[in-house]
């Protein structure tokens, strides 16, 4: 599931937290859980929006290639199968 947020805006809240604002306060403001929170200042912590974009960009790019990767596995399978009958 896609976040409402972008990484910019993920990136916004961790400042709000790094300047001393309360989790537990932000987290009401911005309709998150603390879980989502502490997943996010995990991922994103200490990350200037550009290095954001490029970790995003890059894990699309990433999950495109893995389907790529594995469609051609299954082609690799059938065609198998295909030779192994018997004509």
């Amino acid at each position: 599931m896609r976040s409402k947020f972008t990484y910019t805006q993920i990136l916004q809240i961790l400042m709000e937290a790094d300047l001393g604002a309360e989790v537990k306060e932000i987290c009401r403001k911005y309709g998150i859980s603390r879980n989502t929170f502490y997943n996010w200042k995990n991922k994103y912590g200490g990350m200037t929006p550009s290095d954001a974009k490029i970790k995003h960009d890059l894990e699309i790019e990433n999950c495109r290639l893995k389907r790529m990767v594995a469609e051609r596995d299954l082609e690799i399978e059938e065609i198998k199968e295909l030779l192994s009958k018997k004509w």
